[in-house]
């Protein structure tokens, strides 16, 4: 087939064509844009509208707050927890004398007989004075008083020895005094009560 169109009608038709192309595109661009601001504006509506919503939600929880004394509240439980700590630092240093007493008369050597237990101030250590009736019995005091095996002391020295100096006791002659160094984890400490009867 033979096109027989003269050359400006050709042209025409094409540019027609292209034009009919162009606005197709334009038109498909348009409602794009429109769809895109749409999606934009509804989203920021909803944006907006959770927005409103969490901001009256805190405010409504920050009332409840306020009418509940949270402040209030949370400097009771301070000064609960601060009470709490003192009283378990008070605890952890507090001696259980009966225990402690009963373990120091069975570590004392028959020959010997404690007269005087001094606790230093910090309860850290103790000096034990004891009559002995020779210098055999209170050197044995001051070995079982060092001996780990009591749970006692982790270490007991002699301040000093003097036989022949106590009239009014002449049965035990020599006294004794000893200076001894609670073990770390004391079993006869009030906080470590459980572990001492293990």
């Amino acid at each position: 087939m033979i096109n027989l169109l003269p050359p400006e009608l050709k042209e025409a038709y094409r540019y027609a064509h292209r034009n009919v192309r162009l606005v197709r595109w334009t038109v498909a661009c348009a409602l794009s844009l429109v769809g895109l601001a749409v999606i934009s504006t509804f989203g920021l509506i909803y944006i907006q509208q959770t927005s409103r919503a969490y901001d009256v939600q805190i405010s409504s929880t920050k009332t409840s707050l306020h009418k509940q004394q949270l402040g209030a509240t949370q400097a009771k439980v301070k000064d609960i927890s601060s009470s709490l700590k003192l009283a378990v630092t008070v605890l952890s240093k507090e001696l259980l004398f009966s225990k402690l007493l009963t373990q120091l008369a069975k570590i004392t050597p028959s020959r010997a007989v404690l007269t005087d237990l001094n606790i230093s101030q910090s309860q850290s250590s103790v000096d034990i004075t004891a009559l002995a009736t020779d210098y055999n019995a209170a050197t044995q005091l001051q070995a079982n008083l060092a001996d780990p095996a009591n749970k006692l002391f982790a270490k007991a020295d002699i301040v000093s020895i003097a036989c022949g100096t106590n009239i009014t006791t002449p049965l035990y002659p020599c006294n004794v005094t000893i200076r001894a160094l609670f073990v770390q984890n004391n079993p006869y400490l009030f906080i470590n009560d459980g572990k001492a009867n293990q």
